[in-house]
């Protein structure tokens, strides 16, 4: 309760005693007013040097699986904390194993994990939780509001901290035998294993010309320069490199909603795809016209066989949304020139429009395969060049 709501009263009833002469109520009021100034000086500084911190061993897993959350509440001064309430938002598809724990808020899919703590001087309260993981996504903990006061409990502090840690939840990859591709050849690449592709964008010298060259690759400042026709000469780069693009729109027009149903088994493939591919011995990446969950930056994973690249794969699948930044045609074209020549590109799409099948068309003409996956309920129209797999979507 506010000093203003006590004060006021214990004063007058102070000047009221003693004009009346009535010591004993004037000493009454003395204590009192004694009592609620200690008491509001002592909820001013219950929440200095109080630190509430969480700890998580793993931060990322897959759906069905659990991992332990250890919250920490210290008192780092000399003065005791009589009560304190922290109230730390939970999201509700990576709360606790028992749902009773967690409180209903008013946000949308958060939760409340409420703890009451009585700490004395530099005393440390340490609690552990076991979270489920129900979901796929990228989920933020926090933020975290602290409350405490006197030991009356007439005065109470409140503080908001700004703590955050993220939980990502990866999709779980189909099996890959499910989706139909070759056993033997999923990609029909075995026979290019060693196929060598030459990049325009990384030029190594220059040579003369010879008949069978095609006339743009003439090199016109080392032609005038020796007199003599001269082409330029590109950097081989092998052509095991794979770049998986994402479409999350799921509905013809981006107005017309959304099916997050679609979009679940969407990045479930895509997944498939990933591990199947590094483990061919692909480089490989990932594109999607979205942006990343909690991040304002484009949704781009570049080609790699690092060790790692399974887990950075499968965070940025995480983190999928249905925020649609681009229909597909015009954002694969716009990617186009970030592309490394002669990857393999495998468009993972619920919805196959003429559009993004004349983009298909003009990817295969620059130089990169084109294996179009397709979930749609209407099998499209064949592409020339571009390898057409459909397998409608059943929820």
């Amino acid at each position: 309760m506010a000093s203003v709501n006590w004060w006021p009263y214990l004063l007058i009833l102070l000047v009221f005693s003693l004009i009346t002469r009535v010591y004993p109520l004037a000493a009454f009021a003395v204590m009192l007013i004694l009592i609620s100034a200690a008491a509001r000086a002592w909820s001013r500084r219950a929440l200095q040097l109080v630190i509430y911190q969480r700890k998580l061993i793993y931060e990322r897993g897959f759906p069905g699986e659990t991992l332990t959350l250890s919250v920490i509440a210290e008192n780092r001064k000399f003065l005791p904390v009589p009560w304190l309430r922290v109230i730390d938002m939970i999201p509700e598809a990576v709360g606790p194993q028992d749902e009773r724990l967690l409180q209903i808020t008013h946000l949308p899919e958060m939760g409340a994990l409420v703890n009451l703590y009585s700490l004395r001087w530099f005393e440390r309260d340490r609690r552990i939780f076991t979270l489920l993981l129900r979901q796929r996504g990228i989920y933020r903990l926090g933020p975290t509001a602290l409350e405490a006061g006197d030991i009356f409990g007439l005065f109470e502090n409140r503080r908001d901290d700004e703590n955050y840690d993220y939980l990502t939840v990866f999709p779980e990859p189909l099996d890959f035998e499910d989706l139909g591709l070759p056993a033997s050849d999923p990609f029909g690449e075995q026979r290019a294993r060693r196929r060598l592709y030459e990049d325009p964008n990384l030029m190594m010298g220059v040579r003369a010309y010879q008949p069978e060259d095609d006339f743009r690759r003439v090199h016109w400042p080392a032609t005038a320069r020796t007199g003599e026709l001269q082409v330029k000469v590109y950097q081989p780069v092998s052509a095991r490199v794979m770049v998986i693009c994402l479409n999350v729109m799921t509905m013809p027009h981006y107005w017309d909603g959304a099916n997050p149903a679609l979009l679940e088994y969407l990045t479930r493939v895509a997944a498939a795809v990933a591990q199947r591919a590094l483990a061919d011995g692909y480089r490989v990446g990932l594109i999607s016209n979205t942006c990343l969950a909690h991040a304002d930056q484009p949704f781009r994973v570049p080609p790699g066989r690092s060790p790692d690249q399974l887990a950075r794969l499968l965070t940025a699948l995480a983190g999928t949304t249905l925020f649609v930044t681009s229909t597909f045609d015009r954002f694969l074209l716009h990617e186009a020139p970030r592309l490394p020549y002669g990857a393999t590109l495998v468009l993972i799409t619920g919805q196959t429009s003429q559009e993004l099948r004349e983009a298909a068309m003009r990817l295969r003409q620059r130089g990169r395969r084109v294996v179009l996956l397709s979930f749609d309920e209407r099998k499209p129209l064949p592409v020339p060049g571009v390898t057409l797999i459909h397998r409608p979507f059943h929820p």
